[in-house]
């Protein structure tokens, strides 16, 4: 029992490593197994396809990502807006790692898949639409706080702008990872308080 559930693990740690510093669609299931040193056959006793894999694969990466990165800072008691620093602050921490360990700013994991296969494959663009809504609902509770803490007008739209936020974030990994530069990171990554300062600039002007 043990070497089966070993085999399965060893499967989506491959899928996670391979397909998310390079692509979906430029790796094989024959490469995968390679890596992960599981036969073909064990490989369509866990899975289905390649597809069902990353399916596995994303749910793996979302949990550890939440568990490792957004559960300590976001349910922290710190003020809201310092969440948003110290989230930009890990993401380069983490980046700047990579490039050191492979060269290569990897990006987002979750957005590569995105960009590569919302138009492709119908089932994992939902599932990474359910990623994404549920990783708003982080910033989406804390533009709340801050709304009652007095940091941004009580007209502010929270889903709005947490929505804003997290396209911000993916934007900027994306120009992270095309000019292999982990410092644009933490460089843009100020943008993010433009954003809610404009959001409540337009509602104080909506009020005059």
């Amino acid at each position: 029992m043990g070497r089966t559930s070993t085999a399965k693990e060893k499967l989506i740690t491959s899928a996670i490593e391979l397909i998310g510093n390079r692509s979906y669609n430029a790796v094989g299931v024959q490469e995968l197994c390679d890596h992960s040193g599981v036969k073909k056959g064990s490989f369509y006793h866990f899975f289905p396809s390649k597809r069902d894999l990353t399916l596995e694969a994303l749910d793996i990466m979302w949990s550890k990502f939440k568990e490792q990165m957004l559960d300590p800072i976001f349910h922290s008691d710190m003020p809201a807006f310092d969440k948003f620093t110290v989230l930009i602050n890990k993401s380069y921490e983490y980046q700047a790692d990579t490039k050191e360990c492979t060269g290569c700013v990897t990006g987002c994991g979750i957005g590569n898949l995105a960009l590569e296969l919302s138009t492709q494959d119908e089932i994992i663009r939902q599932k990474i639409e359910q990623i994404f809504e549920e990783w708003s609902q982080y910033f989406e509770d804390v533009i709340v706080d801050a709304i009652n803490e007095g940091g941004l007008s009580i007209d502010t739209d929270p889903r709005s702008t947490a929505q804003a936020v997290l396209a911000y974030m993916e934007g900027v990994s994306l120009m992270s990872k095309t000019f292999n530069d982990p410092t644009m990171i933490s460089r843009l990554g100020e943008g993010i308080s433009k954003i809610c300062i404009s959001k409540r600039k337009m509602a104080l002007e909506d009020n005059m």
